[in-house]
């Protein structure tokens, strides 16, 4: 038999079916250095030109720069003025002059995400900037962003895979249908109604396809399940708890390469994909779409949607219940959504959104290992004392208001975070809707919450040394600070608070 064909992934094994770049329009700023260097070549001023056409010196600034998009009668007349046609000033070819090209590829760099992260004073690429001086500006932002890149690509071909992989699933809403109607035959097949799945009916689904399920006290410390072709067993660690709840997961999941007809990855992508496939398939039958949906629907009509009651309704861990509100938020109930795995030190180690939320992501797009905003629920909800429960917050970004929902857990590698929000409209459907906590989220801006309070850079800038942790987490990128791998706002805060006090 063939693979199970899943059509929202199909891009990732046949580039073919890869959705189409789509055509960028024509960049603002060039068409500004356009005008600019034919205005300059005839020895206008920008009062000049605006008396010619009709135009305030102030707009026409704005123009030149990329600040403001022109109206086709502006160009037109700006154009007639110039003595060129306005296709001159429109063509996306490359700018007119070496000098334009590096203005504009100057203020693209300035304005980039990795620039304000960083705080970078703003340079104006005006007549009285040296081209030599233009020159090495350019080059020192090339520079940053290429050690940049090489300190997140760790490894570089894992961090593309996740990002193809991210944005598939972003463009089907996190919903894979053809999993879905898989899973939901099967587990019906095994005798399931309604609430949890039991042990017993995995290990029927694991009958059905010719297998029995062992659990060996002794699997290779690098592999979480092993499976048996030729004598028909799946070999699982034993219960750590009573009950052994994950032990489903882990069942399910080695089915799942079974049920799938999944074949030897000849590529890492084709490795992720078939992790994520895997996960999905259990997912889907610890939690089934029918018994799922019918559960949501009637907390949604009720304004009382939870991800805690979801979790225990299927007898699931609270991120696997945030992970599948993914799957069936926007496919059957309309709410875009968005959901974090966030660890204590900061870092985002997993997320999903199709609701327009930034997340933070280096230039390659990828979001594994960056640092999320430190006024952002998912790190918030750390410095709360009751964890026995959901905490709720609205977050103001510049993307919008966004309500989170977030619990914290433990687990070998530390503490971390799950969360789920969505956009402020959609909130009323949540249980913590009323939450009178609230955020203001500027990142990427650095004035944000990564760069030091000046005077606390001053106090400690020269009097600190601290030694670094090392990163476990090999999709993450060190945070950059004075020692690598250091963030230097925690280690300040560290040190103002236990230094001793002023006389």
């Amino acid at each position: 038999m063939a693979p199970l064909r899943v059509a929202a992934l199909e891009p990732l094994t046949d580039p073919a079916l890869a959705p189409p770049v789509p055509e960028t329009g024509l960049d603002a700023l060039t068409v500004g250095r356009r005008i600019r260097h034919h205005r300059q070549a005839k020895g206008w001023t920008l009062a000049q030109l605006g008396e010619e056409v009709g135009a305030a010196q102030s707009q026409l600034s704005q123009v030149e720069n990329g600040k403001r998009e022109p109206r086709l009668s502006l160009i037109t007349a700006v154009a007639r003025a110039l003595g060129v046609p306005p296709s001159d000033l429109l063509d996306p070819a490359p700018p007119p002059s070496r000098r334009a090209a590096l203005e504009i590829e100057l203020d693209h760099a300035q304005r980039s995400t990795l620039a304000r992260s960083l705080g970078l004073t703003e340079v104006r690429s005006s007549r009285k900037l040296p081209t030599d001086a233009l020159e090495a500006l350019v080059q020192l932002h090339r520079e940053l962003a290429r050690r940049h890149d090489a300190s997140n690509a760790t490894p570089e071909e894992a961090r593309r895979a996740n990002t193809e992989i991210r944005q598939l699933m972003r463009a089907s809403d996190n919903h894979l249908p053809e999993i879905e109607e898989v899973a939901e035959d099967l587990v019906r097949a095994a005798g399931y109604t309604v609430g949890a799945l039991t042990h017993r009916q995995v290990a029927r689904m694991a009958a059905d396809l010719g297998f029995n399920i062992i659990h060996v006290d002794d699997l290779p410390h690098s592999a979480r399940t092993v499976t048996d072709l030729a004598n028909g067993r799946i070999y699982l660690p034993p219960a750590s708890i009573p009950g052994g709840h994950g032990l489903r997961s882990l069942a399910l999941q080695a089915i799942a390469h079974r049920v799938l007809e999944h074949e030897r990855p000849a590529s890492y992508t084709q490795f992720l994909r078939q992790r994520l496939e895997i996960n999905y398939f259990a997912a889907c039958c610890l939690m089934p779409r029918s018994a799922a949906v019918e559960f949501l629907s009637a907390a949604k009509a009720d304004k009382d949607l939870a991800v805690e009651d979801f979790r225990d309704a299927f007898g699931v861990t609270h991120e696997a219940a945030a992970h599948r509100l993914t799957n069936l938020l926007t496919s059957h109930l309309g709410i875009p959504v968005h959901f974090l795995r966030v660890g204590d030190d900061g870092a985002l180690y997993r997320g999903y959104e199709n609701d327009g939320v930034p997340f933070p992501e280096d230039s390659s797009g990828a979001i594994e290992g960056q640092p999320v905003c430190r006024k952002w629920t998912a790190r918030t909800v750390f410095d709360v004392r009751n964890r026995t429960t959901e905490n709720y917050q609205y977050t103001d970004t510049p993307a919008g208001t966004f309500w989170c929902s977030s619990q914290t857990g433990t687990s070998d590698d530390g503490g971390f975070s799950i969360t789920v929000g969505v956009p402020y409209a959609h909130a009323k459907w949540f249980r913590g809707r009323d939450t009178r906590v609230r955020n203001v989220s500027t990142c990427p801006e650095a004035s944000c919450c990564r760069r030091p309070p000046a005077e606390v850079v001053e106090r400690w800038a020269d009097a600190a040394w601290p030694s670094a942790r090392l990163h476990a987490q090999t999709l993450a990128p060190l945070p950059s600070g004075r020692f690598p791998g250091v963030d230097d706002l925690e280690v300040y805060q560290f040190l103002s608070s236990h230094a001793p006090r002023d006389v």
